[in-house]
């Protein structure tokens, strides 16, 4: 799956219509305001980009943790404004100890979209192969892999790790996410940035 600018800009401007709250803020997560300005805000992670936001709740409105929110621009229930993008260092301690296990569930519930990702994969560079961005994966597993989805399509994580030999797919692509999330790096398969 190459990402060209053109994928990048159409990228940028889709949002989210669905996210998993990581953490409930019943004062907002600055104290600088004073107290009868403050309005409950929740930190949430996004289901289809994994964007990290920080949302308003509306008057009343409550949430648990990682309950799944409408966050979509059409009439939402609980959530009254999106307040930023946030990166992964603006989270409470809290919500990052709930980002693993939802990245790790949303993997698992997306099946066919990462099963996807190793059936179209693309080049990034001349030399660089976007399953190589994957932890794990070099260039003798990255051969292996397209050779494998030449003969036939991938099916399933399991059809993957048997016809590959790679070990725990899901847990990989997990860790790939996080990866973009918690660090600054150049390629993203996954994610969208701050």
């Amino acid at each position: 799956m190459a990402i060209h600018q053109d994928d990048y800009i159409q990228r940028r401007n889709i949002y989210e219509e669905y996210a998993h709250v990581l953490d409930y803020l019943p004062y907002g997560r600055s104290s600088d305001k004073p107290r009868h300005l403050v309005v409950p805000s929740v930190q949430i992670m996004g289901e289809q980009h994994f964007t990290l936001l920080e949302a308003e709740l509306k008057v009343g409105a409550t949430v648990v943790v990682p309950e799944r929110i409408y966050i979509g621009r059409d009439r939402r229930e609980k959530v009254d404004r999106i307040i930023s993008r946030i990166g992964y260092d603006q989270l409470t301690a809290n919500a990052k100890a709930e980002v693993t296990p939802l990245i790790d569930e949303l993997v698992k519930k997306q099946e066919k979209r990462f099963v996807d990702f190793f059936n179209n994969s693309q080049p990034v560079t001349p030399r660089m192969h976007s399953l190589e961005l994957l932890p794990g994966i070099g260039k003798k597993s990255m051969w292996t892999i397209i050779n494998a989805r030449e003969k036939k399509p991938f099916a399933n994580y399991k059809d993957i790790e048997t016809r590959t030999g790679i070990t725990d797919v899901q847990k990989m692509l997990g860790k790939r996410v996080f990866e973009e999330l918690s660090t600054e790096t150049k390629y993203r398969v996954f994610t969208r940035t701050v």
